[in-house]
């Protein structure tokens, strides 16, 4: 048995596949200690232990950045370096801001610690590193009692010895990351964030790891990563950096997989959960990327590239100083959560407004097992609405566009504003509350296809079940690509194929499964930053950033191509994770309800009662145990063979 669990702000997801059975299920999220979440579905889900095999994405790590919850860290760097992570990059968050609000530095002064040694930028040594010196930053290091220690030294990717030499000299009760094992690359600023938050994070991480192996032992625990791929729990807490994005990344590999067994494969997909939404874009591939930032920090270990958004269903709607209405980011989270949830939650959030005009029905809320109170999500709203001089049901609608108009706003950036079109992309709505806004979503950017994806509700537990073991390691080499030679390219090519061979292989992957795909990064000559292309030689990687370059920006330059990283995906054989087609079974007739606004009938259908074919024009919900699905006047929409559900959009009138 395979079982797909994802941590999210308000609710834990899982997604169990036993033979050719799969189940779903949902339980409130417990964020003091996520693991009781997870041992609670799995007792209510009757599972046992012995057999099973857990993939997970976990939310600790993210936030506690988020939060600024990291540990006590000390940060060792060379003599004269201590305040570069304080400096960054001197860019200011309010650029007319004459008397900006002072930040507080990602590590304090006192825990910041230097070190008399220095390489150049060649690699070789200018200043040796003592054993007085280290002996030295040992005892300050005992002094200040920390609970981990990051160590960035300048051009360490290009000889690590001295980064090693320290981290042997540290005690074993310290949490020790090494900017040469983290981000072996170049800029020292990023280099040193990432390495500082992996140290930061790690040991909160590794605890609850640990925690969480002891509560379902004897099953196997697997752990989703940034990038769309696995890692094995007992290694996971090591690489804690490599985990901020992984509960986002299971969604867009389950929508990758799900939508892929429907034919689409050029998609935006929407993942709006209780308390944020992400949006991204799939072409073909998913795409990463190697400058994500998380609470405003530069992360430099690849990622998945997405937007993130403080709106989701738990997002509270409230007055500005203006007199306008707004919409989070603030999140009434899991508790108390909405104010139809009924555990004490007052202000009004995207839930409550949706219950109100009847999009979400109080008694079909996680397939009947929560009833709503819709009295107290009027109530919530009636407030606010007082405030805007407006009656419930125009306050809600209000709350609903603001929400939306956050999202489509997001889903611009990831599109328009890097050179894609989104009609020439379907929509894939996934989350608890996706495919109750997604018609509006699309109509506002003419979109003509949105598939909701099958187990849309839960596609990121999904999606840890559909990702693949993976490395990906990097290492800086920096140069003309016209003057780096094929062999110094091939050689560290093949330095981090034997790493990162020997890695899975101590996982379990067997060695003969593992595809390896190489490229690099490059640049024109007197930029800073860079895009990544395959590579299988110099002169083919050069053509695919010329046209890399010119669909991102809109232009190529006649100028030189610098080589500044080369990169290796190593991944293990793809998981059989097959979802059963869609059984042939008669239409059966709708409930029919009466919304608010809406004059007449509105039929609402159980989506494990379509038929494969059956139509169905808006307006119209469709409901299922972990989602609801608004179908808006215009759009019709058919159960496909693998039980995704299209929706067209028909009315022409509005294009």
């Amino acid at each position: 048995m395979w079982l797909g669990i994802d941590t999210g702000g308000t609710f834990t997801d899982f997604f169990l596949v036993d033979g050719e059975t799969v189940r779903v299920h949902k339980v409130l999220s417990t964020p003091e200690a996520p693991e009781r979440a997870i041992v609670q579905g799995i007792g209510e889900l009757g599972l046992p232990l012995a057999g099973l095999q857990i993939v997970h994405g976990s939310t600790v790590a993210t936030n506690a950045v988020l939060e600024g919850k990291g540990v006590r860290t000390v940060y060792v760097t060379n003599r004269g370096l201590a305040d570069v992570l304080t400096i960054g990059r001197q860019a200011r968050r309010e650029l007319y801001e004459l008397q900006p609000e002072p930040r507080t530095p990602p590590v304090p002064a006192s825990l910041c610690l230097e070190v008399d040694a220095r390489l150049a930028a060649d690699g070789e040594e200018v200043r040796p590193l003592l054993e007085a010196d280290i002996e030295a930053l040992v005892r300050r290091i005992r002094e200040l009692a920390p609970r981990a220690v990051a160590i960035n030294l300048l051009f360490s990717f290009l000889d690590d010895a001295h980064e090693r030499r320290i981290a042997a000299a540290l005690p074993d009760s310290l949490f020790v990351s090494r900017s040469s094992a983290v981000l072996p690359e170049y800029r020292e600023y990023e280099r040193g964030i990432t390495t500082w938050l992996n140290a930061s994070v790690g040991p909160l991480v590794q605890g609850y790891l640990d925690r969480l192996e002891d509560a379902v032992s004897p099953a196997g625990l697997t752990v989703m990563q940034s990038d769309g791929g696995t890692l094995a729990a007992r290694r996971a807490g090591r690489h804690a950096v490599h985990m901020l994005l992984s509960g986002p990344a299971g969604g867009l590999t389950g929508a990758r997989h799900v939508a892929g067994l429907s034919g689409h494969t050029r998609l935006m997909t929407f993942d709006m959960g209780g308390t944020s939404s992400d949006v991204a874009l799939i072409d073909g591939d998913i795409e990463l990327t190697s400058e994500g930032r998380i609470a405003g920090y530069p992360v430099g270990v690849p990622m998945v590239d997405m937007h993130t958004i403080g709106a989701g269903g738990g997002s509270i709607a409230s007055i500005d100083a203006g007199g306008l209405l707004q919409v989070g980011p603030e999140s009434a989270g899991a508790d108390p959560g909405p104010a139809c949830y009924g555990r004490g939650g007052t202000r009004p959030t995207v839930t409550d407004a949706n219950l109100i005009l009847g999009r979400l029905q109080p008694d079909a809320f996680l397939g009947g097992r929560m009833r709503l109170d819709a009295e107290a999500a009027r109530q919530a709203v009636a407030t606010l609405g007082r405030q805007l001089g407006k009656d419930p049901l125009d306050t809600a609608r209000g709350i609903v566009r603001v929400a939306n108009e956050h999202m489509v706003q997001a889903l611009r950036v990831i599109s328009i504003q890097r050179g894609h079109d989104p009609r020439d992309f379907t929509l894939v709505p996934f989350g608890g509350a996706g495919g109750l806004h997604a018609c509006e979503l699309a109509e506002a950017l003419g979109m003509r296809t949105i598939i909701v994806p099958v187990h849309g509700g839960v596609l990121s537990a999904l999606g840890m079940l559909a990702a693949r073991r993976t490395r990906r390691l990097s290492h800086a080499l920096i140069g003309p690509l016209a003057e780096t030679g094929v062999e110094e390219i091939m050689g560290t090519l093949e330095h981090l194929r034997e790493q990162g061979i020997a890695e899975l292989v101590a996982e379990g992957i067997d060695a003969d499964t593992i595809e390896v795909t190489p490229a690099v990064d490059l640049r024109y000559q007197g930029q800073s930053s860079t895009l990544t292309v395959p590579w299988c030689d110099a002169p083919q990687a050069e053509s695919d950033f010329h046209a890399r370059h010119r669909q991102r920006y809109g232009h190529a330059l006649d100028a030189p191509v610098e080589l500044v990283n080369v990169r290796l995906l190593l991944a293990g054989p793809p998981p059989r994770l097959s979802l059963r087609p869609r059984p042939s079974m008669r239409a059966q007739a709708p409930r029919v309800v009466r919304l608010p606004g809406v004059e007449a009938p509105v039929p609402m259908y159980r989506r494990e009662c379509l038929a494969v074919g059956q139509a169905i024009e808006g307006p119209a919900l469709v409901t299922e145990t972990v989602a609801t699905t608004w179908i808006a006047q215009g759009w019709r929409a058919m159960t496909d063979k693998t039980g995704n559900l299209v929706m067209t959009w028909i009315n022409a009138s509005r294009a």
